[in-house]
């Protein structure tokens, strides 16, 4: 009788440890299914790559938008005074025409006594050729004149010729629809400022007669 009972027990116990076995496996695998499914989890962001390709080529498309122009020393100073995270349009005067039409030179207009001045100047120009919005050509229709006040307040006339040049003020455009940022720039063969502005920077003919 007690013979029985011990072989009974022993079973029952072998019995015991199978199931407990079985569970420990099962435990096992469904940890290893887990960390499989935690480690799939992580590579997700990898299948995001089409987004990241479409957004390097925006940027590639906007490097490329931007890269062969110059502003000069003049125009970088009067961009540089907008924030670039920010739509503007700027009309910003060439080289040839800041030298010529507002008689500003590299050689002389950034010494420490003339610095003061050029900023002046600078300044007072991007008053009357910036507005607050982005503007590219496109938006400008052929033979038909649009208005926009700058953000010194002076109205601009833009229009566009048939050979696409833009013409603000009577001001014609060199190069159009370069970006700086956000911010617009149309270069232009000329300044855009008011009469009175124009009267105060124009070399006085009438100097040593």
């Amino acid at each position: 009788m007690v013979g029985r009972d011990i072989e009974m027990i022993q079973k029952m116990r072998r019995g015991y440890f199978v199931k407990n076995s079985i569970a420990f496996v099962c435990m096992v695998v469904s940890l290893c299914c887990f960390l499989i499914l935690f480690l799939s989890i992580l590579r997700l962001p990898e299948l995001s790559s089409g987004n990241d390709a479409v957004r390097s080529h925006r940027t590639t498309k906007d490097r490329k938008f931007s890269e062969n122009w110059h502003l000069g020393m003049f125009g970088n100073m009067l961009v540089e005074m907008l924030p670039q995270d920010l739509a503007f349009t700027v009309f910003v005067p060439s080289e040839k025409a800041f030298r010529r039409d507002l008689r500003l030179n590299v050689n002389e207009s950034f010494t420490a006594e003339n610095i003061n001045n050029t900023y002046a100047i600078v300044s007072r120009v991007l008053g009357f050729s910036a507005v607050s919005r982005a503007l590219t050509s496109d938006a400008v229709p052929v033979g038909e004149e649009i208005s926009y006040d700058s953000l010194s307040g002076f109205t601009l006339y833009i229009s566009k010729a048939v050979n696409g040049k833009i013409v603000v003020n009577g001001v014609q455009s060199e190069s159009l629809d370069r970006k700086k940022g956000e911010i617009v720039v149309h270069i232009m063969d000329g300044v855009v400022m008011d009469a009175d502005f124009k009267q105060s920077v124009q070399p006085d003919y009438d100097e040593g007669r």
